[in-house]
Protein backbone atom coordinates (compact mmCIF):
# COMPACT_ATOMS: atom_id res chain seq x y z
CA UNK A 1 0.00 0.00 0.00
CA UNK A 2 1.29 3.63 -1.04
CA UNK A 3 0.86 6.82 0.74
CA UNK A 4 -1.95 8.18 -2.00
CA UNK A 5 -4.19 4.99 -1.01
CA UNK A 6 -4.00 5.91 3.01
CA UNK A 7 -4.84 9.48 1.99
CA UNK A 8 -7.80 8.76 -0.52
CA UNK A 9 -8.91 6.56 2.41
CA UNK A 10 -8.91 9.43 4.61
CA UNK A 11 -10.03 11.66 2.79
CA UNK A 12 -7.25 13.33 0.10
CA UNK A 13 -9.60 16.25 -0.46
CA UNK A 14 -11.67 17.32 1.89
CA UNK A 15 -12.38 20.05 5.17
CA UNK A 16 -9.08 19.20 6.68
CA UNK A 17 -7.15 20.08 3.49
CA UNK A 18 -8.81 23.05 2.79
CA UNK A 19 -7.76 24.13 6.62
CA UNK A 20 -4.65 23.56 5.67
CA UNK A 21 -4.39 25.71 2.20
CA UNK A 22 -6.05 28.17 4.70
CA UNK A 23 -3.10 28.38 6.30
CA UNK A 24 -0.91 28.30 4.05
CA UNK A 25 -2.20 30.98 2.06
CA UNK A 26 -1.29 33.15 4.58
CA UNK A 27 2.95 33.06 3.80
CA UNK A 28 1.94 32.80 0.71
CA UNK A 29 0.29 36.25 0.57
CA UNK A 30 3.07 38.19 2.92
CA UNK A 31 5.49 36.47 0.05
CA UNK A 32 4.29 39.07 -2.87
CA UNK A 33 4.40 41.95 -0.13
CA UNK A 34 7.86 40.95 0.58
CA UNK A 35 9.40 39.99 -2.46
CA UNK A 36 8.80 43.04 -4.75
CA UNK A 37 8.60 45.63 -1.84
CA UNK A 38 11.76 46.99 -3.25
CA UNK A 39 9.72 48.61 -6.38
CA UNK A 40 8.42 51.13 -3.54
CA UNK A 41 11.05 51.62 -0.37
CA UNK A 42 14.01 51.81 -3.09
CA UNK A 43 12.34 53.91 -5.85
CA UNK A 44 14.43 57.18 -6.56
CA UNK A 45 12.42 59.91 -7.11
CA UNK A 46 12.94 63.17 -9.31
CA UNK A 47 15.89 64.82 -7.40
CA UNK A 48 18.43 68.00 -8.17
CA UNK A 49 21.79 69.60 -6.47
CA UNK A 50 20.49 71.23 -2.72
CA UNK A 51 21.06 75.03 -3.45
CA UNK A 52 23.70 76.89 -1.33
CA UNK A 53 22.73 77.87 1.66
CA UNK A 54 23.48 81.40 1.39
CA UNK A 55 24.00 83.73 -2.23
CA UNK A 56 27.27 85.35 -0.97
CA UNK A 57 30.59 84.35 -1.65
CA UNK A 58 32.22 82.07 -4.15
CA UNK A 59 29.69 79.88 -4.75
CA UNK A 60 28.46 76.73 -7.22
CA UNK A 61 26.15 77.56 -9.65
CA UNK A 62 23.65 74.87 -11.24
CA UNK A 63 24.68 73.76 -14.86
CA UNK A 64 23.66 70.62 -16.58
CA UNK A 65 26.26 68.15 -17.51
CA UNK A 66 24.13 66.33 -20.80
CA UNK A 67 27.36 66.59 -23.02
CA UNK A 68 30.01 65.69 -20.05
CA UNK A 69 27.67 62.77 -18.77
CA UNK A 70 25.30 61.39 -21.30
CA UNK A 71 22.14 62.24 -19.54
CA UNK A 72 20.49 63.85 -16.65
CA UNK A 73 19.01 67.60 -16.27
CA UNK A 74 19.67 70.90 -15.15
CA UNK A 75 21.76 70.19 -11.56
CA UNK A 76 21.31 66.65 -11.18
CA UNK A 77 24.17 65.23 -9.95
CA UNK A 78 27.02 67.67 -10.47
CA UNK A 79 27.75 71.33 -10.57
CA UNK A 80 30.43 73.85 -12.13
CA UNK A 81 32.84 75.13 -9.28
CA UNK A 82 34.57 78.71 -9.51
CA UNK A 83 37.43 77.32 -11.58
CA UNK A 84 34.43 75.79 -13.94
CA UNK A 85 35.56 71.97 -12.60
CA UNK A 86 32.57 69.57 -11.83
CA UNK A 87 32.16 68.64 -8.45
CA UNK A 88 29.40 66.51 -6.66
CA UNK A 89 26.14 68.38 -5.18
CA UNK A 90 28.44 69.72 -2.17
CA UNK A 91 25.12 70.42 -0.32
CA UNK A 92 23.10 67.35 -1.28
CA UNK A 93 19.98 66.57 -2.55
CA UNK A 94 16.61 68.02 -2.70
CA UNK A 95 13.78 65.11 -3.94
CA UNK A 96 10.56 65.33 -5.58
CA UNK A 97 8.04 64.14 -2.34
CA UNK A 98 5.09 64.10 -4.98
CA UNK A 99 4.98 60.26 -5.01
CA UNK A 100 7.26 59.44 -2.50
CA UNK A 101 7.92 61.09 1.28
CA UNK A 102 10.99 59.07 1.83
CA UNK A 103 13.29 56.13 0.16
CA UNK A 104 16.31 54.22 0.91
CA UNK A 105 17.77 56.51 -1.97
CA UNK A 106 16.50 59.97 -0.21
CA UNK A 107 17.45 58.52 3.60
CA UNK A 108 21.09 57.96 3.02
CA UNK A 109 21.36 59.60 -0.70
CA UNK A 110 21.88 56.81 -3.12
CA UNK A 111 21.55 59.02 -5.89
CA UNK A 112 24.24 59.76 -8.98
CA UNK A 113 27.07 57.96 -7.98
CA UNK A 114 25.39 55.78 -5.55
CA UNK A 115 23.17 54.74 -7.31
CA UNK A 116 24.04 50.85 -7.33
CA UNK A 117 24.27 51.26 -3.95
CA UNK A 118 20.57 51.59 -4.00
CA UNK A 119 20.14 48.86 -6.76
CA UNK A 120 22.39 46.53 -5.20
CA UNK A 121 20.11 46.07 -2.48
CA UNK A 122 17.39 44.28 -4.32
CA UNK A 123 21.16 41.96 -4.86
CA UNK A 124 21.30 41.35 -1.19
CA UNK A 125 17.92 40.63 -1.00
CA UNK A 126 17.83 37.73 -3.47
CA UNK A 127 21.71 36.45 -2.59
CA UNK A 128 19.71 35.89 1.20
CA UNK A 129 16.76 33.87 -0.36
CA UNK A 130 19.51 31.73 -2.80
CA UNK A 131 21.09 30.88 0.81
CA UNK A 132 17.70 29.96 2.43
CA UNK A 133 16.62 27.86 0.05
CA UNK A 134 20.32 25.57 0.31
CA UNK A 135 19.18 26.23 4.82
CA UNK A 136 15.91 25.35 4.67
CA UNK A 137 16.44 22.80 2.12
CA UNK A 138 18.62 20.90 4.67
CA UNK A 139 16.72 21.57 7.20
CA UNK A 140 13.29 20.83 6.39
CA UNK A 141 14.16 17.20 4.85
CA UNK A 142 15.88 16.93 9.01
CA UNK A 143 13.30 18.50 11.11
CA UNK A 144 10.20 18.27 9.19
CA UNK A 145 8.01 21.26 7.52
CA UNK A 146 6.55 22.53 9.85
CA UNK A 147 8.95 23.35 12.07
CA UNK A 148 10.98 24.94 9.73
CA UNK A 149 8.44 26.74 8.89
CA UNK A 150 7.82 28.33 11.96
CA UNK A 151 11.63 29.45 12.66
CA UNK A 152 10.89 31.12 8.99
CA UNK A 153 8.02 33.09 10.42
CA UNK A 154 9.55 34.30 13.06
CA UNK A 155 12.73 35.09 11.40
CA UNK A 156 11.28 36.82 8.82
CA UNK A 157 9.23 38.92 11.18
CA UNK A 158 12.45 39.78 13.09
CA UNK A 159 14.79 40.58 10.66
CA UNK A 160 11.28 42.40 8.64
CA UNK A 161 10.86 44.65 11.61
CA UNK A 162 14.60 45.15 12.05
CA UNK A 163 15.40 46.30 8.29
CA UNK A 164 12.20 49.49 9.05
CA UNK A 165 14.68 50.73 12.18
CA UNK A 166 17.46 50.56 10.37
CA UNK A 167 20.12 53.12 11.34
CA UNK A 168 22.27 52.85 8.66
CA UNK A 169 22.64 51.22 4.70
CA UNK A 170 24.88 48.45 5.96
CA UNK A 171 21.92 47.45 8.33
CA UNK A 172 19.28 47.63 6.47
CA UNK A 173 21.29 45.31 3.44
CA UNK A 174 22.13 42.79 6.22
CA UNK A 175 18.67 42.62 8.05
CA UNK A 176 16.67 42.68 4.23
CA UNK A 177 19.68 39.61 3.07
CA UNK A 178 18.38 37.72 6.08
CA UNK A 179 14.96 38.36 5.63
CA UNK A 180 15.44 36.63 2.14
CA UNK A 181 16.98 33.88 3.93
CA UNK A 182 13.78 33.36 5.47
CA UNK A 183 11.38 34.15 3.58
CA UNK A 184 12.82 31.72 1.04
CA UNK A 185 12.13 28.83 3.49
CA UNK A 186 8.09 29.98 3.53
CA UNK A 187 8.14 29.76 -0.66
CA UNK A 188 9.40 26.15 -0.30
CA UNK A 189 8.11 25.06 2.47
CA UNK A 190 4.41 26.24 2.07
CA UNK A 191 4.29 24.44 -1.82
CA UNK A 192 5.87 21.06 -0.46
CA UNK A 193 3.44 21.02 2.68
CA UNK A 194 0.10 21.53 0.62
CA UNK A 195 0.92 19.32 -2.16
CA UNK A 196 1.89 16.32 0.30
CA UNK A 197 -1.49 16.40 2.09
CA UNK A 198 -3.54 16.60 -1.06
CA UNK A 199 -4.70 13.43 -3.25
CA UNK A 200 -3.39 13.11 -7.14
CA UNK A 201 -6.43 14.17 -8.66
CA UNK A 202 -6.59 17.76 -6.84
CA UNK A 203 -2.65 19.06 -6.35
CA UNK A 204 -3.56 21.47 -9.60
CA UNK A 205 -6.55 22.70 -7.79
CA UNK A 206 -4.67 23.12 -4.57
CA UNK A 207 -1.52 24.71 -6.20
CA UNK A 208 -3.83 27.11 -8.29
CA UNK A 209 -5.27 28.36 -4.96
CA UNK A 210 -2.22 28.71 -3.23
CA UNK A 211 -0.82 31.18 -5.69
CA UNK A 212 -4.17 33.11 -5.86
CA UNK A 213 -2.77 34.53 -2.70
CA UNK A 214 0.17 35.48 -3.87
CA UNK A 215 -1.54 37.26 -6.77
CA UNK A 216 -3.60 39.12 -4.06
CA UNK A 217 -0.15 40.13 -1.85
CA UNK A 218 0.64 41.99 -5.54
CA UNK A 219 -2.48 43.96 -5.66
CA UNK A 220 -2.25 44.82 -1.63
CA UNK A 221 1.26 45.97 -2.08
CA UNK A 222 0.31 48.48 -4.41
CA UNK A 223 -2.62 49.45 -2.21
CA UNK A 224 -0.48 49.46 0.71
CA UNK A 225 2.15 51.67 -1.31
CA UNK A 226 -0.40 54.32 -2.45
CA UNK A 227 -1.41 55.08 1.07
CA UNK A 228 2.02 55.04 2.63
CA UNK A 229 4.42 56.83 1.09
CA UNK A 230 7.02 56.63 4.08
CA UNK A 231 9.25 53.70 3.52
CA UNK A 232 9.89 52.37 6.97
CA UNK A 233 5.88 52.68 7.62
CA UNK A 234 5.25 50.68 4.89
CA UNK A 235 8.14 48.11 6.05
CA UNK A 236 6.42 47.50 9.16
CA UNK A 237 3.03 47.43 7.41
CA UNK A 238 4.46 44.60 5.44
CA UNK A 239 5.39 42.57 8.80
CA UNK A 240 2.29 42.52 10.04
CA UNK A 241 0.86 39.66 7.71
CA UNK A 242 4.19 37.96 9.10
CA UNK A 243 2.95 38.00 13.00
CA UNK A 244 -0.63 36.85 11.83
CA UNK A 245 0.74 33.77 10.73
CA UNK A 246 2.56 32.68 13.24
CA UNK A 247 -0.21 32.49 15.23
CA UNK A 248 -2.25 30.39 12.43
CA UNK A 249 0.65 27.72 13.03
CA UNK A 250 -0.33 26.09 15.61
CA UNK A 251 -3.45 24.63 13.77
CA UNK A 252 -0.76 23.43 11.26
CA UNK A 253 -0.49 19.78 10.82
CA UNK A 254 2.89 18.01 10.35
CA UNK A 255 3.21 16.43 6.48
CA UNK A 256 2.42 12.44 7.29
CA UNK A 257 4.20 11.64 4.29
CA UNK A 258 7.29 13.28 5.67
CA UNK A 259 6.65 11.42 9.50
CA UNK A 260 6.03 8.23 7.41
CA UNK A 261 9.33 8.44 5.43
CA UNK A 262 11.73 8.72 8.28
CA UNK A 263 9.54 6.03 10.24
CA UNK A 264 7.69 7.85 12.68
CA UNK A 265 4.48 6.05 12.26
CA UNK A 266 2.61 6.79 15.13
CA UNK A 267 2.95 10.61 14.88
CA UNK A 268 2.00 10.26 11.11
CA UNK A 269 -1.32 7.55 12.65
CA UNK A 270 -2.29 10.92 14.70
CA UNK A 271 -2.29 13.53 12.25
CA UNK A 272 -3.91 10.67 9.67
CA UNK A 273 -6.74 10.40 12.13
CA UNK A 274 -7.47 13.58 12.76
CA UNK A 275 -7.56 14.55 8.62
CA UNK A 276 -9.62 11.23 8.96
CA UNK A 277 -12.51 13.02 11.35
CA UNK A 278 -12.07 15.92 10.09
CA UNK A 279 -13.41 14.51 6.40
CA UNK A 280 -15.80 12.44 8.36
CA UNK A 281 -14.12 9.13 7.58
CA UNK A 282 -14.21 8.28 11.10
CA UNK A 283 -14.53 4.19 9.82
CA UNK A 284 -11.34 4.52 8.70
CA UNK A 285 -9.35 5.00 11.59
CA UNK A 286 -9.70 1.73 12.66
CA UNK A 287 -7.76 0.55 9.74
CA UNK A 288 -5.06 3.03 10.54
CA UNK A 289 -2.78 0.52 12.86
CA UNK A 290 0.57 1.03 13.19
CA UNK A 291 1.42 -2.29 10.58
CA UNK A 292 -0.43 -0.99 8.25
CA UNK A 293 1.33 2.41 8.33
CA UNK A 294 4.76 0.39 8.70
CA UNK A 295 4.32 -0.93 5.44
CA UNK A 296 3.25 2.30 3.76
CA UNK A 297 6.92 3.64 5.38
CA UNK A 298 8.74 0.43 3.68
CA UNK A 299 6.38 1.06 0.66
CA UNK A 300 8.03 4.78 0.06
CA UNK A 301 11.61 3.50 0.18
CA UNK A 302 13.29 5.57 2.30
CA UNK A 303 16.48 6.53 2.58
CA UNK A 304 17.43 8.76 5.49
CA UNK A 305 20.06 11.16 4.15
CA UNK A 306 19.95 12.63 1.00
CA UNK A 307 21.77 15.72 -0.63
CA UNK A 308 21.26 17.95 -3.85
CA UNK A 309 23.89 15.17 -5.40
CA UNK A 310 20.80 13.08 -5.54
CA UNK A 311 19.23 15.18 -8.01
CA UNK A 312 21.81 13.75 -10.57
CA UNK A 313 22.47 10.46 -9.51
CA UNK A 314 20.44 8.10 -11.90
CA UNK A 315 19.97 9.25 -15.59
CA UNK A 316 16.52 9.97 -15.49
CA UNK A 317 17.19 12.66 -12.59
CA UNK A 318 19.47 13.92 -14.07
CA UNK A 319 17.62 14.93 -17.27
CA UNK A 320 14.51 15.95 -14.92
CA UNK A 321 17.30 18.37 -13.14
CA UNK A 322 18.23 19.75 -16.34
CA UNK A 323 15.62 20.60 -17.75
CA UNK A 324 13.63 21.78 -14.58
CA UNK A 325 16.41 23.84 -14.43
CA UNK A 326 16.05 25.56 -17.72
CA UNK A 327 12.62 25.99 -17.45
CA UNK A 328 12.91 27.75 -14.08
CA UNK A 329 15.85 30.08 -15.26
CA UNK A 330 13.54 30.78 -18.23
CA UNK A 331 10.50 31.59 -15.73
CA UNK A 332 12.35 33.46 -13.66
CA UNK A 333 13.79 35.73 -16.35
CA UNK A 334 10.26 36.04 -17.64
CA UNK A 335 8.81 36.63 -14.93
CA UNK A 336 10.73 39.49 -12.58
CA UNK A 337 12.00 41.39 -15.79
CA UNK A 338 7.94 42.25 -16.34
CA UNK A 339 7.30 42.56 -12.10
CA UNK A 340 10.38 44.55 -11.46
CA UNK A 341 9.39 47.07 -14.50
CA UNK A 342 6.37 49.32 -13.64
CA UNK A 343 7.63 52.80 -14.49
CA UNK A 344 7.23 53.99 -18.14
CA UNK A 345 3.62 52.52 -18.73
CA UNK A 346 2.12 55.74 -18.99
CA UNK A 347 0.01 54.98 -15.99
CA UNK A 348 0.94 55.52 -12.22
CA UNK A 349 3.35 52.55 -10.75
CA UNK A 350 0.98 52.09 -7.64
CA UNK A 351 -1.72 51.47 -10.54
CA UNK A 352 0.58 49.42 -12.33
CA UNK A 353 1.55 47.08 -9.74
CA UNK A 354 -2.29 46.36 -8.91
CA UNK A 355 -3.17 45.62 -12.60
CA UNK A 356 -0.07 43.55 -12.63
CA UNK A 357 -1.73 41.55 -9.62
CA UNK A 358 -5.05 41.45 -10.85
CA UNK A 359 -4.11 40.04 -14.51
CA UNK A 360 -2.42 36.72 -12.71
CA UNK A 361 -6.00 35.90 -10.87
CA UNK A 362 -7.53 35.25 -14.23
CA UNK A 363 -4.57 33.65 -15.50
CA UNK A 364 -3.95 31.20 -12.81
CA UNK A 365 -7.63 30.18 -13.16
CA UNK A 366 -7.21 29.56 -16.89
CA UNK A 367 -4.18 27.69 -16.50
CA UNK A 368 -5.81 25.30 -14.18
CA UNK A 369 -8.32 24.19 -16.58
CA UNK A 370 -5.26 24.26 -19.20
CA UNK A 371 -2.97 22.34 -17.05
CA UNK A 372 -5.33 19.78 -17.01
CA UNK A 373 -6.63 19.60 -20.84
CA UNK A 374 -3.08 19.74 -22.20
CA UNK A 375 -0.80 18.78 -19.24
CA UNK A 376 1.89 20.27 -16.96
CA UNK A 377 4.82 20.16 -19.90
CA UNK A 378 2.77 21.25 -22.61
CA UNK A 379 1.07 24.09 -20.57
CA UNK A 380 4.56 25.11 -19.34
CA UNK A 381 5.97 25.40 -22.47
CA UNK A 382 3.43 27.41 -24.09
CA UNK A 383 2.95 29.26 -21.40
CA UNK A 384 6.95 30.65 -21.61
CA UNK A 385 7.06 30.62 -25.62
CA UNK A 386 3.65 33.06 -25.68
CA UNK A 387 5.71 35.28 -22.89
CA UNK A 388 8.83 35.71 -24.46
CA UNK A 389 6.79 36.02 -28.20
CA UNK A 390 5.03 39.32 -25.97
CA UNK A 391 8.08 40.97 -24.77
CA UNK A 392 10.07 40.56 -27.80
CA UNK A 393 6.73 42.80 -29.18
CA UNK A 394 6.50 45.07 -26.58
CA UNK A 395 10.50 46.21 -27.22
CA UNK A 396 9.65 46.65 -31.34
CA UNK A 397 6.80 48.87 -30.32
CA UNK A 398 7.64 52.78 -30.37
CA UNK A 399 7.68 54.44 -27.37
CA UNK A 400 5.07 56.80 -28.02
CA UNK A 401 2.43 54.03 -28.21
CA UNK A 402 2.02 53.78 -24.24
CA UNK A 403 -1.40 51.98 -24.43
CA UNK A 404 0.05 49.31 -26.67
CA UNK A 405 2.84 48.78 -24.20
CA UNK A 406 0.81 48.98 -21.35
CA UNK A 407 -1.96 45.80 -22.90
CA UNK A 408 1.00 43.97 -24.25
CA UNK A 409 2.98 44.02 -21.10
CA UNK A 410 0.03 43.28 -19.01
CA UNK A 411 -0.99 40.36 -21.04
CA UNK A 412 2.72 39.55 -20.89
CA UNK A 413 2.82 39.33 -16.98
CA UNK A 414 -0.35 37.14 -17.04
CA UNK A 415 1.51 34.18 -19.32
CA UNK A 416 4.81 34.72 -16.80
CA UNK A 417 2.66 34.25 -13.34
CA UNK A 418 0.88 31.29 -15.21
CA UNK A 419 4.43 29.46 -15.84
CA UNK A 420 5.80 30.54 -12.69
CA UNK A 421 2.52 28.59 -11.36
CA UNK A 422 3.28 25.45 -13.69
CA UNK A 423 7.08 25.37 -12.54
CA UNK A 424 6.04 24.81 -8.93
CA UNK A 425 3.92 22.67 -9.02
CA UNK A 426 5.39 20.41 -11.73
CA UNK A 427 8.54 20.50 -10.34
CA UNK A 428 7.21 19.07 -7.00
CA UNK A 429 5.06 16.66 -8.54
CA UNK A 430 8.77 15.13 -10.90
CA UNK A 431 10.55 13.98 -7.82
CA UNK A 432 10.41 12.00 -4.81
CA UNK A 433 9.40 12.80 -1.36
CA UNK A 434 12.89 12.67 -0.07
CA UNK A 435 14.25 15.18 -3.09
CA UNK A 436 11.65 17.51 -3.37
CA UNK A 437 12.93 20.02 -1.01
CA UNK A 438 16.11 19.51 -2.46
CA UNK A 439 14.53 19.83 -6.00
CA UNK A 440 13.01 23.28 -5.07
CA UNK A 441 15.64 24.65 -3.36
CA UNK A 442 18.01 24.26 -6.37
CA UNK A 443 15.51 25.83 -8.47
CA UNK A 444 14.99 28.76 -5.99
CA UNK A 445 18.61 29.71 -6.28
CA UNK A 446 18.28 30.28 -9.97
CA UNK A 447 15.23 32.32 -9.73
CA UNK A 448 16.32 34.68 -7.11
CA UNK A 449 19.68 35.10 -9.29
CA UNK A 450 17.83 35.84 -12.01
CA UNK A 451 15.32 38.38 -9.99
CA UNK A 452 18.54 40.16 -8.82
CA UNK A 453 20.02 40.19 -12.42
CA UNK A 454 16.80 41.54 -13.60
CA UNK A 455 16.35 44.37 -10.78
CA UNK A 456 20.29 45.31 -11.44
CA UNK A 457 19.77 45.35 -15.14
CA UNK A 458 16.18 47.08 -15.30
CA UNK A 459 15.62 44.05 -18.01
CA UNK A 460 11.96 43.68 -19.53
CA UNK A 461 13.38 39.63 -19.88
CA UNK A 462 14.28 37.62 -22.73
CA UNK A 463 12.98 34.29 -24.07
CA UNK A 464 14.19 30.95 -23.41
CA UNK A 465 13.07 27.76 -24.91
CA UNK A 466 12.57 24.79 -22.72
CA UNK A 467 12.48 21.20 -23.37
CA UNK A 468 10.75 19.31 -20.98
CA UNK A 469 12.02 15.36 -20.65
CA UNK A 470 8.68 13.96 -19.96
CA UNK A 471 9.43 10.67 -21.17
CA UNK A 472 12.39 10.16 -18.46
CA UNK A 473 9.96 11.46 -15.84
CA UNK A 474 7.23 9.56 -16.28
CA UNK A 475 9.55 6.25 -16.26
CA UNK A 476 11.43 7.57 -12.82
CA UNK A 477 7.52 7.87 -11.44
CA UNK A 478 6.64 4.10 -13.19
CA UNK A 479 9.68 2.40 -12.15
CA UNK A 480 8.74 4.00 -8.06
CA UNK A 481 4.75 2.54 -8.76
CA UNK A 482 6.57 -0.78 -10.11
CA UNK A 483 8.64 -1.26 -7.35
CA UNK A 484 6.03 -0.69 -4.76
CA UNK A 485 3.57 -2.62 -6.86
CA UNK A 486 6.02 -5.28 -6.62
CA UNK A 487 6.46 -5.00 -2.82
CA UNK A 488 2.58 -5.01 -2.72
CA UNK A 489 2.78 -8.24 -5.09
CA UNK A 490 5.23 -9.75 -3.07
CA UNK A 491 2.93 -9.30 -0.17
CA UNK A 492 0.15 -10.93 -1.63
CA UNK A 493 1.68 -13.81 -2.71
CA UNK A 494 3.25 -14.00 0.84
CA UNK A 495 0.07 -14.12 1.55
CA UNK A 496 -1.32 -16.48 -0.84
CA UNK A 497 0.90 -19.29 0.41
CA UNK A 498 0.20 -19.06 4.07
CA UNK A 499 -3.57 -19.39 3.04
CA UNK A 500 -2.18 -22.66 0.93
CA UNK A 501 -0.26 -23.69 3.92
CA UNK A 502 -3.30 -23.39 5.86
CA UNK A 503 -5.38 -24.56 3.28
CA UNK A 504 -2.85 -27.58 3.23
CA UNK A 505 -2.91 -28.15 6.90
CA UNK A 506 -6.92 -28.24 7.30
CA UNK A 507 -6.63 -30.89 4.37
CA UNK A 508 -4.10 -33.28 6.19
CA UNK A 509 -6.64 -32.51 9.83
CA UNK A 510 -9.76 -33.43 7.81
CA UNK A 511 -7.40 -36.89 6.60
CA UNK A 512 -6.32 -37.04 10.04
CA UNK A 513 -9.59 -37.11 10.86
CA UNK A 514 -11.03 -39.36 8.52
CA UNK A 515 -8.43 -41.81 9.05
CA UNK A 516 -9.32 -41.45 12.83
CA UNK A 517 -13.08 -42.43 11.81
CA UNK A 518 -11.87 -45.18 9.60
CA UNK A 519 -9.93 -46.79 12.73
CA UNK A 520 -12.80 -46.13 14.48
CA UNK A 521 -15.27 -48.01 12.36
CA UNK A 522 -12.39 -50.76 11.82
CA UNK A 523 -12.44 -51.49 15.93
CA UNK A 524 -15.84 -51.04 15.79
CA UNK A 525 -16.26 -54.27 13.46
CA UNK A 526 -13.58 -56.22 14.50
CA UNK A 527 -15.59 -55.73 18.22
CA UNK A 528 -18.66 -57.02 16.81
CA UNK A 529 -16.68 -59.49 14.63
CA UNK A 530 -15.64 -61.11 18.17
CA UNK A 531 -18.95 -60.74 19.72
CA UNK A 532 -20.15 -62.80 17.16
CA UNK A 533 -17.37 -65.23 17.58
CA UNK A 534 -17.79 -65.21 21.28
CA UNK A 535 -21.60 -65.80 20.60
CA UNK A 536 -20.68 -68.79 18.22
CA UNK A 537 -18.80 -70.47 20.35
CA UNK A 538 -21.21 -70.45 23.05
CA UNK A 539 -24.03 -71.99 20.54
CA UNK A 540 -21.76 -74.46 19.56
CA UNK A 541 -20.87 -75.24 23.64
CA UNK A 542 -24.39 -75.25 24.37
CA UNK A 543 -24.91 -77.55 21.17
CA UNK A 544 -22.22 -80.12 22.78
CA UNK A 545 -23.94 -80.05 25.96
CA UNK A 546 -27.55 -81.08 24.50
CA UNK A 547 -25.57 -83.77 22.55
CA UNK A 548 -24.31 -84.92 25.69
CA UNK A 549 -26.96 -85.31 27.51
CA UNK A 550 -29.26 -86.89 24.88
CA UNK A 551 -25.93 -89.35 24.97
Amino acid sequence: MRFEDVLDEVGGFGRFQFLVLSILCLPRFLLALQFLLHNFISAVPDHRCAPRPSETGPGLHTKSLLQVHGSGSPGLCWVYGPDNSTVSCPHGWVYNQTDFSSTTATEWDLVCEDRKLNQVLATYFFLGVTVGAVVFGQLSDKFGRRSMLLVALVLSTVMSAASAFSTSYVMFAVSRALCGVALSGLSIIGVVLGIEWTDVRHRTFTGTVMSLSWSLGNMCLGLMAFLIRDWRLLTLAVTVPCALAIVCWWWLPESARWLLVNGRTKEARTFLVQCAIMNKRNEQTSKLDLEVLAKVSICEEVQKTHSYLDLVKTPQLRKITLCSGLSWFAVAFLYYGISLKISGLGVSIYLTQFIYGAIEAPAKIASFFVLDWIGRRNGQACFLIITGALVGVNTALPLDLMAARTCVSVIAKGFSEAAFTTAFLYSAELYPTTLRYHNLGSESQKIQRRGSEEQRRGSDGAQEKVRWSRGSAEEDVEGRVRGCRGDGQKEQRMQRRGSEDAEERVRGAEDAEERSRGCRGDEQRMQRRGSEDAEERVRGAEDTEERVQLN
